[in-house]
Order: structure tokens, then sequence, then C-alpha cells
């Protein structure tokens, strides 16, 4: 990451509450074609969530934690603040001595971007002002929330705006959470109804609509230079398994997440 911090554009894309089983099958039966095309080896990575719920899970990924692998570790980390006895950070880590890797990354050179989703970026109160307040520009309208079936095209068009209005020499970090899967996303799946509630399925749908408008994201994302991108979930959340509904809960559903990094290629100049 020494070697990417500094010389590409950065994309943190949090799919918020996307469960790893939902995300994973939905890879395999080619029903994300513009996600998978991204993905290594055309798949997710299992990992475990820093947190069970958004605000918690932001902090930890925001001070360098990202989702952990489901497995035996220690495994080195990406970006990690410069402390005593960390025995994940390695040669190749980005080691920030901010607070925070915003504020590291803007130290660094960046121009820091944060495009909210749910609640925790609405900046109507005082909580929901911390995690936008990390970043040197934040965007957050109810058009962008959970409430808004057409929320992922909402945040889209809002990060294609902020990357054409930034000077071509500056490097960009864009962190865009994306409130679609979150509850409610019943109005995803044709044929549901408020009464029936979220289901499975609806949070199969929800995936499925993000997946549909990611690629002009992505395009804008390489349309400078190059990037490194992560796409991950923050969290789960249970559908009634074990007798469990929602998050903020030590449940298998909630603590397992999706995780792929890789980059983006720029585009070709139009000729």
């Amino acid at each position: 990451m020494n070697e990417v911090v500094g010389r590409d554009d950065l994309l943190l894309l949090v799919l918020d509450t996307l469960r790893y089983d939902v995300a994973a099958e939905l890879a395999a039966a080619g029903r994300l074609p513009n996600l998978a095309r991204h993905l290594p080896g055309g798949a997710w990575e299992e990992r475990h969530a820093p947190g069970s719920f958004t605000y918690a899970s932001h902090q930890a990924m925001f001070a360098g934690f990202l989702p952990t692998p489901a497995a035996p570790g220690p495994h080195p980390r990406l970006f990690a603040a410069r402390f005593a006895g960390s025995e994940t950070t390695e040669a190749g880590t980005f080691v920030f001595d901010t607070p925070d890797l915003v504020s590291g990354l803007a130290a660094a050179g960046y121009h820091t971007v944060c495009v909210g989703g749910v609640g925790f970026f609405n900046k109507r109160g005082a909580l929901g002002g911390v995690l936008p307040g990390l970043f040197q520009e934040s965007h957050w309208e109810p058009e962008f929330g959970v409430a808004s079936a057409t929320s992922f095209e909402a945040q889209v068009a809002r990060a294609e705006r902020s990357v054409a209005e930034l000077p071509e020499e500056r490097r960009l970090f864009l962190f865009l959470n994306v409130s679609a899967l979150h509850q409610p996303n019943w109005f995803h799946l044709p044929g549901a109804t408020p009464e029936a509630g979220d289901t499975r399925a609806t949070h199969r749908a929800a995936l499925e609509y993000v997946d549909r408008h990611i690629g002009r994201l992505l395009d804008a994302m390489r349309s400078r230079r190059r990037c490194f991108a992560i796409v991950c979930s923050d969290h789960g959340t249970a559908y009634g398994e074990d007798g469990y509904t929602g998050h903020r809960l030590g449940h298998e559903t909630v603590w397992t997440v999706p995780y792929a990094h890789f980059f983006l290629e720029p585009l070709e100049p139009s000729r």
C-alpha cells in the first residue's frame, strides 16, 4: 500500500448490511455480472466484520481495521495507525500518524469525499455528523437513505459530480456507504409488500439492484487514473435464523461478510 497511496485514487465502497452468503450465492449464480467481473477469481472473500452494526464497524474501518479474513491469523493489514506492538502492521502497510485513515490520507495529499447512506451519515444530529465529519467533503440527501428505492442511483450521481469537480492532479479518496441493502429493502423485489416485510429474497434483490448501477461508479473512479478499490460489507443481518432478526447481535449471519479489493485500470481515452 505504500506504493499505491500517493499514486492511485482510492475507493472504499461499503455495502451496508450485506450478508456473505447472499453475496456469494449471487456471484456464483452469475447474477452480479458487473461486480463479479472485478472480484478476484469472480468470487467474494469470506471475512469477519470488525463490528456488528454500522457505527462500530465504520469507526474500526476508519482506524484501519478492515474486515478480517475468516481464518487463523495474524493477517497483515493494508492500513494501520502507528502504535507500538501492532502484530498486523508489516512493511507494505500504509501507516498513518493521525487518529484515523481519512485524515491520514488527507495528510498524504488526498481529497477525501464521503457519500453517505444510512442514518449514521445523515448529519441531522450530533451522532449523524461524526463519521462524515472525518472527511473534507461530505454529502447526504434523503434520496441517499434507506427509505429510497433509488438510493444507489442518487449516490452514484453525486459521486460522479465529486469526481468531475476535482482537479485532475489531485488524488481522491472516495468513501460511499450503500444504503440499499439495509432495511427496508422489500421494495427492490417486484411483488413484495411492506406488510410481508424484508426477507432474504428482498436482500438478494437489493444487491442485484446495486449491481445494475455499479458500473457507472467504477467507471467514474477510473476516469482519471488507476484506482485501488475496496468493496465490502460492514456487517450482515439476520432474517429469522435461530430466532434472530436484524443486527447489533452476535450471530454468524451478522459477523460474516463479503470482501474484495482490486485495481480499476484507467479508462482508455475516447477517440
